[in-house]
């Protein structure tokens, strides 16, 4: 499948250009005010006792800034940062390798911390409270464990599913922070920040136009803006106004609501091949031609939150939103739901 320009997950690619682009302190973080002003408490208490920060677990959807919060977390604190991922430490020796390598005060960031295999979680667990790990040496009747002590660290756990933690991996955390989905205008000054950064002349009103576009995501954003600037480029010589930002963005199929090909598939197939449902979740994944997981992950959540879908026991149905985005007539039963 071709990488949608609204999935909210990063091509691996992306990541250079993503890193260029991040904020590298709390005060130009934008758009989480909560979550900023409660983690500079929470830093700032740390540096006036001379100690590390409480352990952090960051939840929240992909593309609302949970690595970078993780690399300011670092730079507020002067300390080294340590990255690694969930799905990369399936055994408790990895964790251990890792852990009995962190300097005093170090941050280590671990993303998708729900995907970590349940030895490794174990093993946490006593890092995070005691600051130790116990390393098995040998096997069998005869296997010991010797402790390591390691010196003090703060975790910060990034999930997208914080539901499947178990409680005590989640009891160990100090702060949690959940990240909601972006206002329109705090988008606008992200790009705008961005659009400085890579030397594309913004004006606001086409940052609005990235911005609303953006599902409340600032990857998205970025990742539009880039888009813009490409076709920019390539069309006008370089320069960008309102039109040519939508200009843009329809030849990349994104719509002024930020739906995408896939979007709009889902909902048309919905209404014109099932009625407007219910359908299964695997049917309806057959007939837009996708991955049920593509289906379920990227194109959903969007449209439930815009209130275009529904999922009920019996499969998905579209609202009369739904329809009267399309441009269609609702059945009569449809009525029932959305408004």
């Amino acid at each position: 499948m071709e990488h949608s320009a609204v999935d909210p997950h990063a091509e691996p690619e992306e990541r250079a250009v993503e890193a260029a682009l991040r904020p590298a302190s709390l005060a130009d973080f934008e758009g989480q005010p909560r979550v900023s002003d409660q983690l500079g408490l929470v830093l700032a208490a740390a540096r006036h006792r001379g100690t590390t920060p409480d352990h952090v677990l960051l939840s929240g959807p992909p593309g609302l800034g949970k690595t970078t919060l993780a690399m300011i977390i670092a730079s507020e604190m002067g300390a080294p940062l340590r990255i690694s991922s969930g799905p990369a430490i399936q055994h408790a020796g990895d964790l251990a390798a890792i852990l009995s390598g962190l300097v005093e005060g170090e941050v280590f960031f671990l993303d998708e911390i729900h995907r970590m295999s349940r030895p490794a979680e174990e093993m946490l667990y006593l890092a995070m409270e005691d600051f130790r790990v116990d390393v098995v040496v040998g096997k069998g009747p005869g296997a010991t464990a010797i402790p390591i002590e390691i010196p003090p660290f703060t975790l910060v756990g990034a999930t997208t599913r914080s539901g499947m933690l178990p409680s005590p991996l989640r009891d160990r955390f100090g702060f949690t922070a959940n990240l909601d989905f972006y206002e329109d205008m705090a988008l606008q000054h992200i790009v705008m920040r961005s659009a400085d950064v890579l030397g594309v002349p913004l004006d606001a009103e086409s940052g609005m136009e990235i911005a609303m576009r953006s599902r409340g995501t600032p990857r998205i954003a970025n990742r539009l803006l880039r888009r813009v600037r490409d076709y920019a480029e390539v069309k006008h010589a370089g320069r960008v106004d309102r039109r040519i930002t939508a200009e843009a963005l329809e030849l990349y199929e994104v719509d002024p609501l930020g739906l995408d090909r896939l979007d709009r598939a889902v909902l048309e197939s919905i209404c014109t091949k099932f009625a407007g449902g219910p359908v299964g979740l695997s049917t309806l994944a057959i007939s837009v031609g996708e991955e049920t997981e593509t289906v379920e992950e990227v194109a959903e959540p969007f449209l439930v939150r815009l209130g275009f879908l529904m999922r009920t026991p019996r499969g998905r149905v579209a609202t009369r939103r739904a329809w009267e985005h399309l441009g269609l007539t609702p059945p009569a039963a449809q009525d029932l739901f959305g408004s």
